[in-house]
């Protein structure tokens, strides 16, 4: 199961373990029974503190479980935590070994004060990118709580559960057997809908906070890159986001970042959190804005109930899928309409689906679900396809790959439960037209996270924040960068410069709004 490579890295790792732990494997005759027990057996010797019981009868079959030497498992694994989820494997491993957490200590204080029994269940795919962090928050909070449990549930391996639960899109969160939430969720959004009355606290919390010179709306690249600009020079720096990241969390493979051939979103996010934390900068994360006003300073609501102020703020609130607007889709999102292939694919092993979109974030999901899939059929409203010509080539080179251009989406069918088909309009001919398909991945651009602000900044017909040369907007001290600004390109590494040039632009504003005119009648 594990290359050298991978177990001497693993091997590593496992020398912080600090007290005992136990792996419980219930594993069965199956091909994926036999490939777990391989896997336990593999990493059991790595550490003479870790002991390794393979008489489990866990009732899901094939999982394993980890806990602290002598003490009932509340971690459990059912599949093969790989892909994605070796590192929820490890941290396990590391956590209930006695490893202290990459956590505040109030939330690790907060998930020991909660009393009540919460049984988490999360359905995952080994290659989704956004379920790791679920996996990971829920299982430090079963590691820290004897009332709290979770298992990690592959649906791959598991279909029999995701077609009873309906579960078509990843990660789903189940607590106490009732549908909890689905799609990336961190730690403290977890935390404040389990525990009663901790979004208000947090509100109350934020408003006490000093101005800050400069605060940051936004945690994707421009937000990370103007709060580093900002920080180095020494002003007081706060940053606000609904989650570090934004977008970029969303993006698996990044080939066009100069200096690094190659990295995946969350990798790429990770790093930009970890240099924004090198400086002194107050990070606020699971807030999202709602207003923004100057009242001397500039001040902004959170949807919280929380208002911060500063002299001066850059807004990076980036953009977010576009959706068809049409009858059925709201209906039936999470339930057979998807926005990302690489998370929601394997759910749909083996049936048809439809991408929605020619351009190359279309292609590019048409390629990697084809693979999947039985078939794809693209829809592209236009009369040509947008994306790059090799990605064409390829998607025609695949003969499970049906391409319809001058198709207009109309409606997502479905049964009242799940995805059963759409309809389209062939431009060309004004003929109607279904197609059945158990999936529909809608890949059509994105939309500025902007409309908070209509009304008090000038924006362009297509929502986006106007602005200037260094980056300011129409109201004095507020500025913008990013996807969420008329900036021509949306792509990581303009958003980066774009966020520099904003804060350099805002401290540039402060110094000289920091000084008064000269009083010409005492001259």
């Amino acid at each position: 199961m594990l290359d050298a490579n991978l177990k001497q890295q693993l091997n590593t790792y496992l020398q912080a373990l600090v007290t005992p732990i136990e792996i419980t494997l219930s594993a069965d005759d199956s091909a994926k029974g036999k490939e777990l027990r391989e896997l336990a057996q593999e990493i059991a010797p790595l550490s003479d503190k870790i002991s390794l019981n393979e008489e489990g009868n866990a009732a899901r079959k094939p999982s394993m479980a980890v806990s602290p030497a002598g003490v009932t498992p509340r971690v459990h694994f059912a599949g093969i935590p790989m892909g994605h989820e070796f590192t929820s494997l490890v941290l396990a491993l590391l956590q209930n070994g006695g490893y202290p957490p990459k956590v505040a200590d109030e939330q690790i204080e907060q998930i020991k004060a909660l009393d009540k029994e919460l049984h988490f269940e999360t359905y995952i795919s080994l290659s989704c990118q956004n379920c790791p962090d679920v996996v990971q928050a829920l299982n430090l909070m079963a590691t820290l709580n004897p009332k709290i449990t979770h298992t990690m549930i592959d649906g791959g391996v598991f279909p029999d559960e995701v077609s009873e639960r309906n579960i078509m899109a990843v990660p789903s969160v189940f607590l106490n057997g009732e549908a909890f939430g689905q799609g990336r969720m961190s730690l403290a959004e977890i935390l404040n809908k389990v525990d009663d009355g901790a979004a208000e606290r947090k509100a109350a919390e934020l408003s006490e906070k000093e101005p800050y010179d400069l605060l940051v709306v936004g945690g994707g690249p421009a937000g990370a890159a103007a709060a580093i600009y900002a920080a180095r020079k020494g002003i007081r720096t706060g940053i606000v986001a609904e989650r570090f990241g934004g977008q970029v969390m969303d993006t698996v493979g990044i080939e066009n970042f100069i200096s690094t051939k190659y990295t995946e979103g969350p990798k790429l996010v990770a790093s930009l959190e970890e240099h924004v934390r090198d400086y002194e900068v107050d990070i606020i994360t699971e807030q999202k804005a709602s207003k923004l006003r100057r009242e001397g300073q500039v001040e902004v609501d959170l949807e919280s109930g929380a208002t911060l102020k500063s002299r001066a703020v850059v807004l990076a609130t980036g953009a977010r899928w576009r959706q068809m607007n049409v009858p059925g889709e709201k209906e039936y999102s999470g339930k057979g309409v998807a926005y990302c292939p690489h998370c929601d694919g394997p759910l749909f092993k083996g049936k048809s689906v439809a991408v929605i979109g020619g351009g190359n974030s279309g292609i590019e999901a048409a390629i990697d679900l084809a693979g999947i899939v039985k078939d794809v059929t693209v829809l592209e409203f236009g009369d040509t396809l947008r994306a790059d010509d090799v990605l064409v080539r390829k998607a025609k080179s695949m003969p499970n790959i049906r391409i319809i251009k001058e198709a207009a989406t109309t409606q997502v069918n479905g049964d009242g439960e799940r995805v059963t088909g759409l309809t389209y309009t062939d431009r060309a001919t004004g003929e109607s037209h279904d197609v059945d398909v158990a999936g529909i991945f809608v890949q059509i651009g994105l939309v500025p996270n902007s409309e908070w602000l209509k009304g008090d900044l000038d924006l362009s017909k297509f929502g986006e924040i106007e602005i200037g040369a260094k980056g300011e907007t129409s109201m004095p001290g507020v500025f913008a960068a990013g996807d969420v600004t008329t900036v021509p390109f949306k792509q990581i590494i303009i958003a980066m410069g774009a966020g520099a040039t904003a804060s350099l632009g805002a401290f540039d504003y402060l110094i000289r709004e920091s000084v008064p005119e000269k009083d010409e009648a005492a001259a």
